[in-house]
């Protein structure tokens, strides 16, 4: 049985039993605790939570998932992947334990010839919370099992909670027996087992989950340490069941490596390598990363995911450069995305059509990374030699955490392959020193996002005050800017509030608002709150933390502010209309990008400030200038047109039907609202935007650059601050055309006149100096001290670079006489940064001086490293100052030496 038709056939049972099928969510989720959907619940989190109302009682869905603490395990076991399906069904206060098992056990066991699966009643094994008696008897009544038969395990294997206080249960797992061959019998019924023995998991193989939602847990601080503050008012259904699993088992193969949606991958791979799959184990780890991978990138680039430093960028960047380094250490050289993932993409596209509609992008994307890590592999690996290089001479086993953060930060060199090529070179790597430069990192980078999310990450203080309004808040912002509102919910640090006065600072619930919430790249709305009874509000910034309800973050000016007051919510209208520009200038320039360049020029993100914005998109390299000359001209000549902006509200199938455009990752309704500019530019969109094209004057792009691999950036500015940036040039053109004494058109020639010929002498000065310091080296030589025998010269270059540091040292070593020991050391500095080279003649080394010695002495001095050879050394350090006790350091160890041969 084919995936396809597990997934099918999944779905087939639980529609005809009364549920909802709901199509897989995005992978992309707004959530602070996750970086892609790991479950099928995610998308049903504001039905468990309470925070929204089901449209539903019983649904049913197949989600696509992507779990990345799973990468390092990839390949080595046949249980871990990174992407996988869910399939789960869910029951909203409906059906609970018993139907849960009943609805299982049927597709389970139920013969193919009549839509199930027809696994075997005897390799079964339902396992329940020990503390669940009751699943048990319903076990036992529904499957007809005897109690041996059924396993009782601890909080940790079947107990689950979201980790937080909030809803929780007790699950219960099917299990499958695959037989001797895949580990020991398991005496369930004589040995009281708590966990699962990591033993047993290949053969007892868990297949679906059914988690019974019936706890209100008040506290947890681990898997099995929390508290139960009692039952759930509506007890809820959510299971789940790995898509691969099943596969694999009902396919006859012996790990989701090998089942039809993945296989093919292994078996091109094997063509591209010549491998032999299950010939050597590290092939086979390497092989099945490379099928693992290559579906994880490719399903995350359809969503909207593109290659980066952080975040989801970086897991993305992690699996395509795992895969690429994996086809390398199997023996394959050239490009492999090229050749692997259409294998991918024809197996996934029977299920996820985007595959195919969208492969010009998808491929366009993961290909530049490819190329980009190759150029990576070839700069990143010189630069890892050398760090190795300078650890390994300084007689250190592990490279610094410091230097990792480097490579990975500056460099791309991902830490994985950093951990590898150093344990290659018998070096170990500073893991917590790196993890700790990176968590400090990513702490900066959340630090403002967090804190405009709002002060309650738990969202339970907004749900109370959505629980007590009872329906969504109204925005009013597409039609006005002033709209008559009631205070409906305060919420402060401490938690709900029913009252604030002057100078507190709270976020302020109205049951309508004009006032814009931050979203789709739009920034929000300020202004202020004024109440029937005086009080007054400053307007600072407007959230949805949760679903339906809009959080003024606010300042109480004067007054106090009671829950139930009425009053008047006034936009600050001047910059609504700025940012409204800019986001009508953003659609427009989308579409004009997209025509410049090609229909794979999408948007990545954004951000639509007052007078000004930018645009991100996806883009192999860096867009022509002609390009960026077109597109801003394109888009004038349509402001100019003033063509009618306006929105309508449609099904998803008749905006798809329209032409307009969806943006990835953004989570659409039913029901979704499409924004156009004329019949030019359409796409679904939820923000403010100009009445006409023609009001937003002028745009102007200031320029593009990259912000990571594949993603370019353009920022632009509209309107009046457009107006008096142009203005600006112009002044500057005049101020410039009288200078030269040159029209403007012949600014950019008389320009480049200028430049070479300053480039001409600085050349000329560059080649004088160098002269100039390398005549020295004569006297220098002649100058030579005598040290115990040792000819020595130390001097100080100071201006001079390392290069130039270097010529000088191995010159002045050339003139020094022959068949006496010799040695130089140069100290130079540029940018107030020092430089040392030592460089010995052949009689000095034959009286064991070493360069690779006494570089250190003096780097030491001067507050840094150095090494090299036994003939030249060369270093650095911090401070310039101590360069004179650097040489006269090193002037002692040559006679220390000396003296000791």
């Amino acid at each position: 049985m084919d995936t396809a038709e597990i997934r099918r056939r999944f779905l087939a049972h639980f529609e005809d039993n009364g549920h909802q099928v709901v199509p897989s969510a995005p992978l992309l989720v707004d959530d602070p605790n996750l970086l892609f959907v790991n479950a099928g619940m995610v998308q049903f989190k504001p039905y468990f939570l309470g925070q929204e109302t089901p449209p539903y009682k019983r649904a049913v869905s197949v989600q696509k998932c992507v779990r990345t603490p799973d990468i390092e395990d990839v390949g080595k076991t046949t249980r871990h992947g990174t992407f996988f399906e869910m399939c789960g069904n869910f029951s909203f206060g409906d059906y609970f334990k018993e139907g849960a098992i009943e609805l299982a056990w049927d597709l389970v066991t139920k013969p193919r010839s009549e839509g199930g699966w027809g696994l075997e009643e005897g390799r079964l094994w339902p396992s329940v919370y020990v503390d669940d008696p009751e699943a048990v008897a319903l076990w036992r009544k529904v499957t007809g099992l005897p109690d041996e038969r059924i396993v009782r395990l601890g909080k940790r294997e079947n107990y689950w909670s979201m980790g937080v206080p909030g809803p929780g249960g007790p699950c219960s797992e099917i299990l499958y027996d695959r037989g001797p061959e895949y580990g020991p019998d398991a005496e369930f019924t004589s040995t009281s087992r708590l966990v699962m023995p990591t033993e047993l998991e290949d053969r007892y193989l868990e297949i679906w989950n059914l988690v019974f939602m019936q706890d209100e847990l008040s506290a947890v601080r681990s898997k099995d340490d929390f508290d139960i503050a009692g039952p759930l008012p509506k007890k809820n259904i959510d299971t789940g069941m790995g898509l691969e699993r099943v596969a694999f088992l009902l396919q006859g193969k012996n790990n989701m490596y090998e089942i039809d949606v993945m296989f093919p991958v292994i078996e091109k791979a094997e063509q591209l390598t010549g491998k032999k799959y299950g010939a050597d184990h590290e092939d086979d780890v390497r092989l099945r990363v490379v099928a693992d991978h290559i579906r994880s990138s490719m399903m995350l680039i359809a969503d909207g995911v593109t290659p980066g430093n952080e975040s989801r960028g970086y897991v993305l960047r992690r699996l395509l450069r795992r895969a690429v380094r994996s086809m390398r250490l199997l023996g394959y050289e050239d490009r492999s995305l090229p050749e692997l993932m259409p294998v991918s993409r024809d197996k996934m596209s029977e299920t996820y059509v985007e595959l195919r509609t969208d492969w010009e992008r998808i491929s366009t994307v993961a290909y530049a990374e490819e190329e980009a890590f190759r150029q990576t592999l070839r700069t990143g690996t010189t630069i890892f030699d050398l760090a190795a290089q300078d650890a390994k001479a300084g007689g250190q086993t592990q490279l610094s955490g410091s230097k990792a953060f480097s490579l990975h930060d500056t460099y791309g060199f991902p830490i994985d392959l950093t951990l590898e090529m150093a344990a290659e070179q018998g070096l170990s790597v500073d893991q917590e020193g790196f993890r700790r430069l990176m968590e400090e990192q990513r702490q900066r980078a959340k630090a403002d996002a967090k804190a405009k999310k709002g002060k309650h990450a738990d969202a339970r203080a907004y749900r109370e005050v959505s629980d007590s309004m009872g329906r969504p808040v109204e925005f009013t912002g597409y039609s006005e800017v002033v709209s008559e509102a009631t205070v409906r919910g305060i919420v402060n640090g401490s938690g709900v509030a029913t009252s604030a006065r002057e100078g507190d600072e709270i976020e302020l619930v109205l049951d309508r608002t004009p006032f814009y919430a931050e979203g789709g790249g739009q920034l929000a709305d300020q202004g202020v709150v004024e109440l029937g009874n005086g009080a007054r509000l400053e307007v600072r910034d407007v959230q949805s933390p949760i679903t339906g309800l809009i959080v003024h973050q606010a300042r109480v000016l004067s007054g106090e502010v009671t829950v139930g007051e009425q009053g008047q919510a006034l936009v600050d209208v001047e910059r609504r209309r700025s940012i409204s520009r800019a986001h009508t200038a953003t659609h427009m320039v989308h579409k004009a990008f997209r025509e410049a360049l090609g229909e794979t020029t999408t948007q990545a993100g954004s951000e639509n400030a007052p007078g000004r914005f930018r645009f991100d998109f996806s883009a192999t390299g860096a867009v022509p200038q002609s390009a960026m000359v077109d597109v801003e001209a394109r888009v004038n000549d349509l402001v100019l047109a003033d063509l009618a902006v306006h929105a309508e509200v449609m099904s998803q199938e008749e905006a798809r039907r329209s032409g307009a455009m969806a943006l990835f990752g953004e989570k659409y309704g039913d029901e979704v609202r499409v924004v156009s500019v004329g019949d030019w530019a359409r796409e679904l969109c939820g923000g403010t935007h100009a009445g006409r094209s023609g009001q937003l004057g002028v745009i102007k792009l200031l320029g593009e650059s990259s912000i990571g691999s594949g993603v370019r950036r353009v920022e632009a500015l509209v309107g009046g601050d457009a107006y008096r940036f142009l203005a600006r040039e112009h002044v500057l053109v005049a101020q410039l055309s009288e200078a030269l004494k040159a029209r403007p058109e012949e600014l950019p020639e008389r320009v480049n006149d200028i430049v070479e010929r300053l480039r001409a002498a600085e050349k000329e000065i560059e080649r004088v100096r160098v002269q100039q310091l390398l005549a020295a080296a004569g006297s220098l030589a002649s100058g030579a001290k005598e040290v115990y025998g040792v000819s020595f010269v130390g001097h100080r270059a100071d201006g001079a670079g390392a290069g130039d540091v270097r010529k000088l040292a191995l010159d002045v070593r050339n003139r020094l006489p022959q068949g006496q020991p010799g040695v130089v050391a140069i100290i130079g500095s540029s940018n107030g940064k020092p430089a040392v080279v030592v460089a010995v003649n052949d009689t000095a080394r034959s009286w064991g001086i070493s360069a690779n010695a006494l570089v250190k002495v003096a780097a030491l001095a001067l507050g840094g490293s150095g090494g090299g050879k036994d003939d030249v050394a060369q270093g650095g350090g911090a401070d310039v100052t101590h360069a004179d006790q650097a040489l006269v350091d090193v002037e002692h160890e040559v006679g220390r030496a000396a003296t000791q041969r």
